[in-house]
């Protein structure tokens, strides 16, 4: 087994990808310590999962939380071999409309928060000679898409912020991996925010139709175990990254022409 007896903290654990990872990783061997703020969700993951398994409940934008979580996980464990930033929030509204309160808030989750955890968690793995990180982000933190401007906007902070710590840390025996699923079904789009705070509430059609959570962990999993600086996870909306790349003008002209939600 790939992880057989690693430490591997997931946040965001409740659901959708990061519930998935729980799995895959509990299959591989590993003890899991697994958070989100919904501690009844979590208690019905952990009945599914067969190795050890530590929940500790977790809001992210909260920096007394973070550290009360830490503190646990280390006194629990005695260190954290893997840690996978997956908790996050989606938007749906168009970047007008959207209230500052609501830009501020996916930033807060999205990028304050996890940057906020990575820096508590790293000089642990510092201290012990080794460790991974492996962020979970998006295909949009490659380029924009309509109707997820805050969104968007937070899924590329992480990539500059965690591409400087593959180099940054590159002495350290510390590895990141950057993956960027794209339309996965989750219930993401359930939870996204509206322009004014509101739950969305609605399952998107693309996102109905797009790779299982179980597949993309079977994925995530391999790419974290190779140690892979940055992968792209999904369908063929992966092409879109190279399209963006080597063809921006056609990129523009598809992305107009996207159903956004």
């Amino acid at each position: 087994m790939r992880f057989l007896d690693k430490i591997v903290w997931i946040t965001g654990a409740s659901s959708g990808i990061g519930e998935a990872l729980a799995y895959q990783f509990a299959k591989e061997g590993a003890k899991l310590v697994i958070s989100s703020r919904r501690e009844k969700e979590l208690q019905r993951v952990k009945e599914n999962i067969i190795s050890e398994c530590l929940i500790i409940p977790l809001d992210i934008t909260d920096n007394l939380s973070v550290e009360n979580a830490l503190n646990i996980a280390i006194k629990h464990y005695e260190k954290i071999d893997l840690l996978v930033n997956n908790a996050g929030i989606s938007q749906r509204a168009l970047a007008l409309d959207t209230q500052e309160v609501v830009d501020r808030k996916i930033m807060e989750v999205n990028y304050f928060g996890t940057i906020n955890l990575t820096k508590k968690v790293l000089p642990h793995m510092i201290k012990n000679g080794s460790g991974q990180i492996a962020v979970i982000t998006s295909l949009v933190g490659k380029f924009g898409f309509p109707l997820r401007s805050a969104y968007a906007a937070s899924k590329h902070a992480l990539h500059g912020f965690f591409e400087t710590l593959q180099i940054e840390l590159k002495t350290n025996h510390i590895y990141i991996t950057i993956i960027c699923p794209g339309r996965i079904k989750t219930n993401i789009s359930f939870n996204a925010l509206n322009e004014d705070g509101s739950v969305y509430g609605k399952m998107d059609e693309g996102q109905d139709k797009g790779m299982s959570a179980d597949d993309c962990a079977e994925k995530i999993l391999t790419c974290i175990y190779k140690k892979q600086r940055e992968v792209y996870i999904g369908g063929f909306d992966i092409l879109m990254v190279y399209i963006k790349r080597y063809f921006p003008l056609l990129f523009h002209l598809i992305v107009s022409r996207i159903k956004p939600t």
